[in-house]
């Protein structure tokens, strides 16, 4: 069957909780999604096939990272990111907006863009909502996200009504970039990101102006920024109902487990973040009894697999004190299965989000996963 450009069918819902499919050309991706991700056309310590393996239907690359090692236009004559990488299944890139404005040295705003030094070797780059847009475009993005201004929620009002005004400006811009990409128009999707830090007022009228654009999705932007758990759900409280309920929800950066069955709750639809991969390298694993830490002398002997519920293979065949043994060597395997265990853990836990939306027994099973989740190992 011919797949579509981009569908996003609902399913099931309980709640403000929904579980659907988006059928693109490249495959089906099951909502509510977690995106690894796969910063420099690779998610760190795994192949491309262990990661479809533990569940993931779609990954998330960065453009301005791309952009500046090895290329876009290199990538592009390479055939593309997914040839690049050999992951044949959707990819989502981000705009780049963020690692600019946080990775950056010397960065400078204006109506065009931003201008920018590399933290690679400090060379000059302007990145604009076009060329961001064309940038995802060389790379053959299946989910492209607008080019938006990201301000700290403790900056001033006055600060982040402007930041929000402009990436409505800026959207526009990259919506008309998107429509202008010819074929790869034709096969990929665009998001608009709603911004307007915690406030209600700012929150409504970003969405209005993305909603009189319109776009395939929605991503709702600038929290998990420091403010706190607490705050990012007091914001998802109102922040997802502003948008198309007809269209996905893209919660970007989140998060922490507790993060994510907490947004699934107010509507969210679509995560990604580095904390599985970042964790595993660095000797954290997150298991169904909260997260524990395998550098941890205690683990030296402890012969139970990483996660006593968890049937990955890492937990199937190896040890606590096996992997901890690894970690504290500094050997590169130990990062590896870490990896794979804590990816798998989190699209277990989609899975079972969605099993308890069909099943109309979310709540139940939100508040016993908190539960357990938070009382440790």
């Amino acid at each position: 069957m011919n797949q579509p450009r981009f569908q996003f069918t609902i399913h099931a819902t309980d709640g403000k909780a929904r579980t659907g499919t988006i059928a693109m050309k490249r495959g089906e991706i099951r909502t509510p999604v977690f995106m690894p991700v796969g910063t420099a056309a690779t998610v760190k310590a795994m192949k491309p096939a262990d990661v479809r393996a533990t569940g993931a239907d779609i990954i998330l690359g960065n453009t301005y990272h791309l952009m500046l090692r090895p290329g876009a236009e290199r990538v592009a004559r390479l055939g593309g990111l997914h040839r690049f990488m050999r992951w044949d299944r959707p990819i989502l890139t981000d705009s780049g907006g963020y690692q600019v404005m946080s990775l950056s040295a010397l960065t400078k705003r204006s109506e065009e863009g931003v201008s920018f030094r590399s933290h690679l070797d400090g060379s000059a780059h302007m990145l604009s909502p076009e060329r961001s847009i064309e940038i995802q475009r060389l790379l053959g993005s299946d989910i492209v996200m607008a080019f938006d201004e990201l301000v700290p929620t403790t900056t001033t009002e006055q600060q982040q009504r402007a930041a929000m005004e402009r990436s409505m400006r800026w959207a526009k811009r990259s919506h008309a970039a998107f429509d202008a990409g010819g074929e790869h128009a034709e096969r990929a999707a665009i998001f608009g990101i709603q911004q307007g830090a915690l406030d209600e007022a700012l929150r409504k009228a970003s969405a209005e102006a993305l909603l009189d654009i319109g776009f395939d999705g929605y991503a709702v932007g600038g929290l998990a920024v420091g403010e706190g758990q607490e705050a990012m759900f007091a914001t998802l409280d109102f922040a997802p109902g502003q948008l198309d309920a007809e269209k996905p929800r893209y919660l970007m950066g989140v998060g922490k487990p507790d993060d994510i069955v907490g947004a699934v709750e107010r509507g969210i639809d679509m995560f990604d973040c580095v904390l599985p991969t970042r964790s595993g390298r660095n000797g954290q694993a997150f298991t169904r009894a909260g997260p524990i830490n395998l550098r941890n002398a205690k683990f030296g002997e402890d012969e139970r697999p990483l996660d006593e519920s968890c049937v990955c293979p890492v937990c199937a065949q190896f040890s606590r004190a096996y992997v901890h043994h690894l970690i504290r060597a500094g050997e590169i395997l130990g990062a590896m299965l870490m990896t794979e265990h804590n990816l798998r853990f989190y699209q277990d836990l989609m899975a079972d989000l969605r099993n308890a939306i069909e099943l109309g027994t979310l709540s139940g099973f939100a508040n016993e996963f908190r539960t357990r989740y938070r009382g440790g190992d």
